[in-house]
């Protein structure tokens, strides 16, 4: 697998997903395996970008290579000076987002609400592939609504604006992320491109993963939501794909050092306050499969203030469901 000049050492890529794939969820992720991670989408506004959020957003120090920063906007001249300074900051990959479905991104144009407007799609494309030496990705759903699915079209105009890979989320904006994914959409474009297509949405088993890949051609999958709390679906896609064959369950032990490991991670990059705030939504991502927590270790675990209790009481939770 190939985009532009980067050789990456597999198909299967971590989604951008805003509040998640910070700096510790993505190296975690390449850890177990991930051949590619995206930022969370950073917004092309200049007087955001000194922001202290932005600023992590797109903190790769550290980071195993490739770095890939996801860009917002609607605005080309904004779009390609934001790509052009992410460039300098480090990133190795552009991704474009006109994708994301949320309401206040597209109040204001941006993400998938750009899929009505194909001209300025273009534009926008011209402008950063452009503006920066690096390969340049586009991130899309399959349409506005079921009506309006226009994702082939706007593959074309990325092709000829030079995009160098394209990932389509199967569902339109409208969908968001209720109902089932479609790759017929899917299916279609890479039938008809000549640069590689990621196939997204709904896939979240490994046997998904396998299915999707078969069914579209598509070159790689991404995988978002299903990588919350088991960041080792990597592996086990990985080892799926290449020896058809399924890993055995990865043993509560291991789960409970690699969420040790990230709690570690997070309050190391965002401060002990900040750190424990964030951790909350994780520890809860990684406990669904597991099993219920009880309510009165589940408050004491989201009301700690320092990293070392909230550790305590999360290893405290693990000894609920050891043998």
């Amino acid at each position: 697998m190939q985009i532009g000049s980067i050789q990456l050492k597999n198909n299967l890529f971590l989604a951008p997903m805003a509040g998640v794939t910070d700096r510790p969820f993505r190296q975690l992720c390449k850890n177990f395996g991930a051949g590619l991670t995206v930022s969370e989408m950073v917004s092309s506004n200049p007087n955001l970008r000194n922001h202290y959020r932005t600023q992590l957003k797109s903190n790769h120090s550290g980071e195993t290579e490739p770095r890939v920063v996801q860009i917002l906007g609607t605005n080309p001249k904004q779009m390609a000076a934001a790509a052009h300074y992410n460039a300098d900051q480090g990133a190795q990959i552009i991704d474009i987002n006109m994708g994301c479905p949320a309401k206040k991104v597209c109040a204001v144009a941006a993400g998938s609400a750009l899929l009505k407007d194909e001209a300025l799609v273009g534009k926008i494309l011209d402008a950063v592939v452009q503006a920066v030496k690096l390969p340049v990705t586009l991130k899309i759903r399959t349409g506005w609504d079921t009506e309006n699915r226009n994702a082939l079209k706007i593959s074309k105009i990325a092709e000829e604006s030079g995009v160098s890979a394209l990932t389509i989320h199967g569902r339109t904006r409208a969908c968001r992320f209720s109902g089932n994914a479609e790759y017929d959409t899917i299916k279609k474009i890479k039938a008809q491109s000549r640069i590689p297509i990621i196939a997204n949405g709904d896939i979240n088993s490994v046997q998904k993963a396998k299915a999707v890949l078969d069914y579209t051609q598509a070159d790689a999958v991404m995988i978002g939501r299903a990588a919350q709390g088991q960041p080792w679906i990597f592996t086990e896609i990985n080892h799926y794909l290449n020896h058809g064959e399924l890993l055995p369950p990865v043993p509560l032990a291991e789960k409970q050092i690699t969420l040790q490991q990230h709690l570690e991670a997070l309050y190391l990059f965002y401060g002990d306050k900040m750190g424990v705030q964030i951790a909350r939504k994780h520890i809860n991502w990684y406990f669904n499969p597991i099993g219920l927590i009880p309510n009165t270790l589940k408050h004491k675990i989201n009301q700690a203030l320092v990293p070392t209790e909230q550790m305590h009481w999360v290893n405290n939770a693990f000894e609920l469901f050891s043998d």
